[in-house]
């Protein structure tokens, strides 16, 4: 600690409001399918979030070594560097959270890394085998895996419960849901966290303070584990409302089968060293649980938003690091006038989202219309999707009724 520089501090602390900026960001990952079935209140489910974001980020440091010692290489990094990757992914964090998408705050920290580095250094500093196995391929795939591990575990539970009473299973997977919500949380903390801690580390290898392929040091961890906790109680309500309201409607049989999935999923990845995105794996097994009802329908206008937010992620992030490397480049002044553009960009987001609040109030009021009009991959999965309990008898009742005489008019 006492070897840390006025530099090397502000690199830190930076690091830590990108962490703090997951938080609020991710919060939707583990309890937007909670508030929006009424399983738990939405105070108490972020709080609960949080309690265990900070208990996750003590299980696991596979993923921020990934991030410390295995994306960039360590030798051509700079704190410069590291500061400039943070401005690009926390800006990207709070623009999509100020328009309520759901993107990967992971691949926001991992795209400013990378623009910083290349403006730094060139790409030979960045490790392309780390980057396709450990970040491209697992962003491509974790939504498909989630998604269709969640179609078929909604499928299974409305083929498991057909004779049971509605009621009494809504209760039981309500209360299902809050354990599975709990796992996601403490997933998000092993594998998100562990990102910042990362790259706190990285920045004390540049600053000479660490050794290369150190392990995060335990002060690292518990404030990344604090800042993501806290993060996490502010609650982004804007996120929370898009993923439990405006990608589909769920039932509590549904939630609790995308929480599930996507627990498995993240905690699989996070013990593989895999920088998964949660965002990705929450996201899709959303979509997939949405698809396991009949008549269930994914509102595919906003999906499509969503994706487009997901492929500009790393681009988008590294852009605006590079830029910010390129000025940091110039000296003390650079890195005054790049720090004072982030509080500056920071405060005139947070007052243009002050024009429309959305809190714990109002998270799950939605202007989505109930309705949209199928696409193909929904009018094809639902119609071979069996029919919720609820619905065969609504169907059965409905084929005996006699059709009703009609009228010729003139």
């Amino acid at each position: 600690m006492e070897h840390i520089t006025l530099l090397l501090a502000i690199v830190i602390v930076t690091a830590l409001v990108f962490d703090f900026t997951n938080g609020f960001h991710d919060t939707a990952n583990a309890m937007a399918t909670t508030i929006s079935t009424g399983a738990m209140k939405p105070k108490t489910a972020v709080a609960m979030s949080a309690v265990l974001n900070l208990v996750g980020a003590f299980l696991s440091v596979e993923v921020a070594k990934t991030i410390s010692s295995g994306l960039v290489d360590e030798s051509g990094i700079t704190p410069e560097v590291i500061f400039a990757a943070l401005v690009g992914a926390i800006l990207w964090n709070l623009l999509t959270w100020l328009v309520g998408l759901p993107s990967s705050s992971s691949h926001a920290l991992m795209g400013g890394l990378i623009g910083a580095t290349v403006a730094s250094v060139g790409f030979g500093g960045v490790n392309g085998g780390v980057v396709v196995t450990k970040v491209l391929i697992p962003a491509v795939a974790a939504p498909l895996v989630a998604g269709l591990a969640a179609m078929l575990a909604a499928r299974l539970t409305y083929k498991l419960g057909r004779k049971t009473d509605q009621k009494a299973t809504a209760k039981g997977y309500r209360a299902g849901q809050i354990a599975s919500a709990g796992l996601v949380s403490l997933a998000h903390g092993t594998n998100d966290a562990q990102k910042t801690m990362g790259i706190i580390t990285l920045a004390l290898v540049a600053g000479n303070v660490l050794a290369p392929g150190s392990n995060p040091p335990m002060w690292v961890i518990v404030s990344a584990g604090v800042a993501i906790a806290l993060g996490t109680y502010l609650g982004g309500w804007r996120i929370i409302r898009t993923m439990g309201k405006g990608l589909t409607d769920l039932q509590p049989q549904q939630g609790f089968a995308a929480q599930t999935s996507a627990a498995s999923v993240i905690l699989a990845s996070s013990n593989l060293g895999f920088s998964l995105s949660t965002t990705h794996s929450c996201s899709g097994a959303v979509m997939g649980a949405g698809l396991g009802r009949k008549g269930g329908v994914v509102r595919w206008s906003t999906a499509t938003r969503m994706f487009v937010a997901w492929g500009l992620t790393l681009p988008a992030a590294g852009l605006v690091a590079a830029g910010s490397e390129f000025v940091t480049k110039q000296g003390d002044w650079g890195v005054a006038a790049v720090a004072v553009f982030l509080v500056a960009s920071c405060v005139a987001i947070w007052f243009i989202s002050r024009r429309q609040v959305v809190d714990h109030t109002n998270v799950n009021d939605t202007d989505t219309p109930a309705e949209e009009p199928a696409g193909v991959v929904t009018t094809a999965i639902a119609a071979v999707t069996p029919p919720p309990p609820g619905d065969i008898k609504t169907t059965i009742h409905a084929a005996a009724e006699p059709e009703p005489a009609r009228t010729a008019t003139v």
